[in-house]
């Protein structure tokens, strides 16, 4: 009985935590946050402020504390980024009523303070690099990370049309290589794959690289917002281990001092 018990609390923790790994697909980049890149952070919150605040609320996180710890003045934090009339001090709350909102979209759009630490960040990076037309959904847009969901593309202005077509790409070697063509020095061996996300060169406010950057400041904002005291946590913690240390040495030599006259 030990036995099986034992075996059940080591395969648990599997269990779970693949039950909660993100969906891979063909377009899926490494995320790496950087909560000491105020200028990504604080286009972050221009772009949460600007597309996201709508329906998101931030209910744990005040105007305030994120404005001071991003490096935004107060002043031009309620000029520019505060459209509801809110006060500096107050919470990040929308003002989207939820019954109307549940009738809209089916359920209230979920409040984000807390989205980084239940998602992982990449996770949320690539889940927003992901959304393409498809006239079969009732907002036109379907997502690659979450199939069939139920949000609208909010970024599409910025992201620009986006649909789901055939690309050539590289026929990849055993080896893990490209694959080269023995006629034409330097030429690769490409093949048709089909599903994958075609960008209608244009049809956007950014390229797809300048998207992908900006998706990066938004995802690293929500990081941030995840758990504001971060840095500080880590700093701490740094001081708290060297103080053990050196307190293990004291007591370490006063234990000794008590015991070295004891056979």
């Amino acid at each position: 009985m030990r036995k099986l018990l034992l075996a059940c609390l080591l395969i648990a923790p599997g269990l779970v935590w693949g039950a909660s790994a993100p969906v891979e697909w063909e377009g899926a980049k490494p995320f790496d946050g950087d909560l000491t890149d105020k200028p990504s952070l604080q286009n972050g919150m221009r772009l949460y402020m600007n597309y996201c605040m709508g329906c998101h609320g931030l209910q744990f996180q005040r105007y305030e504390r994120t404005a001071d710890d991003l490096g935004i003045p107060h002043e031009i934090a309620l000029e520019k980024l505060v459209f509801s009339g809110q006060k500096i001090g107050e919470l990040m709350t929308t003002a989207m009523d939820p019954v109307a909102a549940k009738d809209w979209f089916g359920a209230a759009p979920p409040d984000l303070t807390l989205i980084a630490r239940l998602k992982d960040p990449e996770y949320i990076y690539n889940y927003l690099r992901a959304f393409y037309a498809d006239e079969t959904r009732p907002f036109g847009a379907n997502n690659k990370m979450y199939p069939n969901v139920g949000m609208p593309n909010v970024l599409l202005e910025l992201q620009g049309n986006v649909t789901e077509g055939c690309i050539q790409v590289p026929k990849m070697a055993e080896n893990g290589g490209e694959m080269r063509d023995p006629l034409i020095p330097g030429k690769a061996i490409t093949e048709e794959q089909c599903g994958r996300l075609v960008h209608e060169e244009g049809s956007g406010v950014y390229t797809p690289e300048e998207f992908d950057a900006a998706m990066y400041d938004l995802t690293n904002f929500l990081y941030y917002v995840g758990e504001p005291s971060r840095l500080e946590r880590h700093r701490i913690g740094i001081y708290s281990l060297l103080f053990l240390i050196i307190l293990g040495c004291f007591t370490y030599l006063l234990n000794r001092e008590y015991w070295k006259d004891v056979h």
